[in-house]
């Protein structure tokens, strides 16, 4: 580190980053910006090639980008074969979010038999409730609730207004974002002669290592069994997971998905935003969904799956919108039309 806060010096910055540098090892950096917006004492990165035209311009005292580019860069080069990874590790050497101090806020209230690790910033107005087990350095934001008897691992991060219902279990290093709901009860009712009955549910919410949860994000506890999100799962905001779904580790997923109960989806899956996953289903691993996708079956080979329409002019795809709905009775009129010529093609004089 150097010696303003906050600010690296280039040789430091490559050496804790394990990447190369050309340029002035005793230049200093103190923020990130963009190729475009970037000035002295920023540090910029070069990960889509559609801005490499801004590297002769830009105004950063260095650059991350790949090895073929370093000589079309104006300042100093921190040179990686994969640019984006070393932004994404370069991000947090700059973060300069404010966190609660540690200790409990008077404010807060932690229930006298739950169990803190050291290192634990308890912001105000939370609440843990009994039996709760925190391990080391876990941060819980102002107005979070983590319900009576669950378990988080170390070094969680918890940020405002996040609610855990009871007996929710959580690994390390796990975020959640403001307004997730983990632990809620599934959508599970019996019809009695027209009158909706709830099924209580019985089960938990079992979360792996390293997994990122989107704001307003929304798992339900199993039925009976527990809902399970694998390891490195990643979640981004408005995602509905019901009860007894399974995630595999890997699997990324994008806002505004929903899953119905008890589909299982495997491992380093990647799904795109709106996708509607209906319940009951088998996802293999290594499945990619394309956006508003609507998947009524199961998938069991890897590959890249889509359903719906592509975008159009608004009055053609009225056109064929039309279309779709006289699709069966075309089909059936030529169905009918084929059977006609192969009785007519059966009684033809030979030529």
């Amino acid at each position: 580190m150097a010696a303003a806060q906050g600010s690296w010096r280039l040789a430091d910055l490559a050496q804790t980053l394990q990447v190369e540098l050309r340029g002035d090892p005793a230049t200093e950096v103190s923020s990130l910006a963009t190729l475009a917006t970037a000035g002295p004492g920023q540090l910029s990165f070069l990960a889509n090639p559609l801005y490499r035209s801004q590297l002769a311009t830009t105004r950063a005292s260095a650059v991350i980008l790949a090895p073929s580019l370093v000589d079309e860069c104006a300042a100093a080069a921190l040179v990686t074969d994969n640019p984006y990874l070393i932004y994404a590790r370069a991000s947090h050497l700059f973060d300069r979010r404010p966190r609660p101090d540690a200790g409990i806020h008077p404010r807060a209230w932690v229930a006298p038999d739950a169990a803190l690790g050291p290192g634990c910033r308890v912001a105000a107005n939370a609440v843990i409730d009994s039996g709760a087990r925190l391990g080391a350095n876990v941060e819980v934001g102002p107005g979070t609730v983590i319900g009576a008897h669950c378990q988080i691992g170390d070094d969680c991060t918890l940020h405002a207004n996040v609610t855990f219902y009871h007996g929710v279990r959580v690994g390390q290093r796990c975020t959640f974002h403001s307004g997730v709901v983990i632990g809620g009860d599934g959508f599970g009712f019996a019809n009695e002669q027209g009158r909706w009955r709830k099924i209580a549910q019985l089960g938990g919410v079992r979360i792996g290592n390293d997994v990122d949860v989107g704001a307003n994000t929304t798992i339900d506890r199993g039925a009976i069994q527990d809902t399970v999100i694998g390891d490195g799962v990643i979640l981004d905001n408005q995602i509905q997971i019901a009860h007894n779904v399974e995630i595999g580790e890997g699997t990324a997923i994008a806002g505004c998905t929903g899953i119905a109960g008890s589909t299982r989806i495997g491992k380093h899956c990647t799904i795109a935003g709106a996708v509607g996953i209906a319940g009951h289903l088998e996802i293999a691993d290594r499945v990619h969904l394309t956006m508003r996708s609507a998947i009524t079956k199961s998938i069991p080979q890897a590959g890249s799956y889509s359903s719906g329409t592509a975008m159009s002019a608004t009055g053609e795809w009225r056109k064929n919108a039309a279309r779709f709905r006289q699709l069966d009775t075309m089909a059936r009129k030529i169905q009918h039309l084929e059977k006609q010529l192969r009785a007519l093609q059966s009684v033809a004089p030979d030529s």
